[in-house]
């Protein structure tokens, strides 16, 4: 099975970004350095945010501070009172030079960098492209409070634009499906976006009234709430490592085969995205797929190789419902064990996360002793038994994914 030809769109995107930086980075070198004080200022908060910035939860870049400092920079048209100099090129080149130097940690220990740094080009050159040539031209002149709501305006256009951008990416870059992509993206832009907006834009106001002494007063309180998100975000990784934990206690004791619950859980969530699942919705399923062999430890005989797909219908629904009762004294989600227990349900009459984590076990086991050519097999095996056993639905999401992915049967361990 052939590999999926790269998608266009991003080499299109980091074209897009590197000939916009180049162009900026060649009228600075042109023009000379504008108010050299205020650019080293925004860039060195720009480098701060950079350089704090971290994975946050569902693996997306966090810089509040760094997307702050660089949005207030292309929004701000005065400082102590007098109108400053410089234009949307050296916004952008300054942005880029303080990007790239808070980027060097990360570089080094391995993170990929280039979605992020195309992001942040692209959105800051939109903004200073929106509010830099106006300013400039007096148009914004006498609007006193509108101003306000002006500047905020155009952040909360750039920042969906950067959903946009960020979405179609990662669509890119995984082909998931791309509404359920934006709407993750839209839902995480509510919450730290806000702040962000709300703190460029009055980093931009204050700087113009009282000058540079305004950067740190107020880039202060997104900073101490970026070091909160660290927090939020190390609290629900020790979370999903005890369950984790949790699950493997039926591999210790030698009731599934080693890796078995790890795989089943990393396939559900592949397919999952392709179903368009939530970011919310997918922890659920990825916990529960974790979890859904721990009602046989309830077993006095263990099942040969954990195979509990091949048991007979009371036996199996016995296994879920013991599971979610272990689950629930666990102090897990109660919707994770609202699913596990209902893993043996008639099909129609299951939520979708347990039909995903059915299907992907039922597979899982089968491909794994069916020897070469065990992938294909499962999945003609699932596909005869969709119409009673296996949602349909299910199973061809699972084919796309294994298809898309060029996957072979999993192995356990």
């Amino acid at each position: 099975m052939s590999a999926p030809r790269p998608p266009l769109l991003l080499p299109l995107v980091h074209t897009c970004a590197a000939l916009l930086a180049t162009g900026c980075l060649l009228g600075i070198l042109g023009s000379g350095l504008a108010e050299r004080g205020i650019a080293v200022a925004f860039g060195a908060l720009v480098v701060l945010g950079e350089v704090t910035r971290w994975t946050g939860a569902e693996g997306r870049e966090a810089a509040p501070l760094g997307a702050a400092a660089a949005l207030s920079y292309a929004l701000l048209g005065e400082s102590g009172g007098e109108p400053t100099q410089h234009g949307v090129a050296q916004v952008v080149g300054v942005v880029l030079a303080a990007s790239l130097l808070g980027s060097v940690p990360h570089i080094a220990r391995g993170r990929p960098v280039l979605d992020h740094l195309a992001r942040r080009v692209l959105t800051v050159g939109f903004a200073a492209a929106c509010f830099q040539p106006l300013f400039n031209q007096g148009t914004f002149h006498g609007w006193g409070t509108s101003y306000a709501l002006l500047l905020l305006a155009i952040l909360a256009l750039t920042t969906l634009c950067d959903a946009l951008l960020a979405a179609a990416l990662a669509h890119a870059r995984t082909r998931w499906p791309f509404g359920p992509l934006l709407r993750d993206e839209l839902r995480a832009t509510l919450g730290v976006g806000s702040a962000v907006c709300a703190t460029g834009a009055v980093m931009a106001l204050a700087v113009a009234v009282v000058g540079l002494w305004a950067l740190p007063v107020f880039s202060l309180p997104l900073l101490l709430t970026q070091m909160s998100f660290r927090r939020y975000a190390a609290v629900r990784t020790t979370y999903r490592q005890t369950i984790a934990s949790l699950a493997r206690a039926t591999e210790i004791a030698g009731y599934t085969p080693v890796g078995h619950a790890r795989q089943v859980a990393a396939l559900s969530r592949e397919v999952g995205r392709d179903l368009g699942l939530s970011e919310a919705e997918l922890t659920v399923l990825e916990h529960a797929a974790l979890m859904h062999d721990i009602g046989q430890l309830s077993l006095v005989d263990p099942v040969p190789a954990g195979a509990t797909a091949v048991l007979p219908v009371e036996e199996q629904r016995r296994i879920a419902l013991l599971g979610g009762a272990v689950v629930r004294q666990t102090g897990v989600s109660p919707q994770v064990a609202m699913v596990v227990e209902r893993l043996a349900d008639p099909g129609p009459e299951q939520p979708l996360a347990a039909r995903i984590v059915r299907v992907v076990n039922a597979y899982e086991e089968k491909a794994r002793d069916a020897g070469p050519g065990g992938s294909l097999k499962a999945l003609e095996e699932l596909r005869l038994s969709a119409a009673g056993d296996y949602s349909p639905e299910v199973v061809g999401s699972l084919a796309r994914v294994l298809s898309r992915d060029c996957l072979t049967a999993p192995v356990a361990g």
